[in-house]
């Protein structure tokens, strides 16, 4: 069932697809044939929010020039999401990130590399301190006012910078962000202190990224089973290594006594997680994307439920 996105006229899925996989080195879509099994079972599975940045990749622009061919006639039965301005991005264009020539540069790339007339959500990947916010702002109103751009968001924001953007846009009646991506899962619930609670005040749709801590929450792991060919041990062993394993093995059981596996669960928590819109998770098998997206729809929690959840991986500090 689709979602709203914030208060934009954008309907996404409540799983959409992370798509930072596209092009990885070792990945099963580090080639253009595994990326279209993904993208094409993912869209057969309903998924219709795909999500990149033109970072990902093993080179700039790789994920997106991939996704561009994989789409081909079925672009419009998804919502196009891509990201600019990450400062590790190895960006062939000029001036400061957020800027408006940088901008125009950026969102001129994407639409080549994505063979596509606009896109649906074009998302400021990282704030740039070196930019009045209202200088980006205009840059974007012009986008989509022209067209380019449809609607735009913001990622790893913080609470005050979410509330100064929203402040400075209604100011100049330019275009308002209508979406926050920010880290979201059980084991990381920092945004919950406020990146969240300032989402919702705003009306802005929530996207959590890394929402099964690389793998940690799908039930694939265990205390004593670390499975090698995954991401979290090729790339973040300490991730499982560090885990808080007696809340995790609480939890296991939780999911066993309520007959949903964990990923279902996982899913459920945050789908029920007032503002979250859709859940970006990443697919490196047209099968995950297809188990993505069941579990998305399968389960949400009652009061009770949520409540024994987040007892068990509570807020730090609160």
């Amino acid at each position: 069932m689709d979602r709203t996105l914030g208060t934009s006229d954008l309907h996404v899925s409540a799983v959409g697809l992370g798509c930072n996989n596209f092009g990885r080195p070792g990945a099963f879509t580090e080639d253009q044939r595994g990326t279209d099994a993904v993208i094409g079972a993912a869209i057969d599975a309903g998924i219709t929010l795909f999500d990149t940045a033109d970072l990902y990749g093993y080179a700039f622009g790789r994920s997106e020039e991939m996704m561009g061919r994989a789409l081909g006639a079925r672009r419009d039965a998804i919502v196009l999401a891509t990201k600019f301005g990450h400062p590790d991005a190895d960006a062939p264009y000029s001036g400061r990130r957020g800027s408006r020539e940088f901008i125009r540069a950026s969102v001129e790339g994407s639409l080549a590399r994505l063979r596509t007339d606009r896109i649906d959500l074009y998302q400021m990947h990282v704030p740039d301190p070196e930019t009045p916010i209202a200088d980006t702002l205009v840059a974007l109103d012009e986008l989509v006012r022209e067209g380019k751009v449809r609607c735009i968001g913001h990622s790893n924001f913080s609470a005050e910078q979410m509330r100064e953007a929203a402040r400075v846009a209604a100011e100049l009646g330019t275009t308002a962000f209508v979406s926050a991506q920010n880290e979201l899962s059980l084991v990381q619930r920092e945004a919950d202190r406020a990146e969240v609670p300032a989402a919702r005040d705003l009306g802005l749709g929530f996207l959590p990224f890394f929402p099964l801590a690389n793998g940690l929450l799908t039930g694939k792991f265990a205390r004593d089973r670390f499975p090698e060919d995954t991401r979290i041990m090729r790339q973040r062993p300490h991730v499982a290594q560090n885990a808080d394993w007696d809340a995790l093995d609480a939890y296991r059981e939780h999911c066993a006594d309520w007959g949903v596996t964990m990923l279902e669960a996982t899913f459920g928590w945050l789908l029920a997680h007032e503002p979250v819109s859709s859940v970006i998770a990443g697919a490196s098998t047209p099968e995950q994307a297809r188990q993505n997206a069941l579990a998305g729809e399968r389960w949400r929690p009652d009061e009770a439920q949520r409540a024994r959840i987040e007892a068990l991986f509570p807020v730090p500090g609160l």
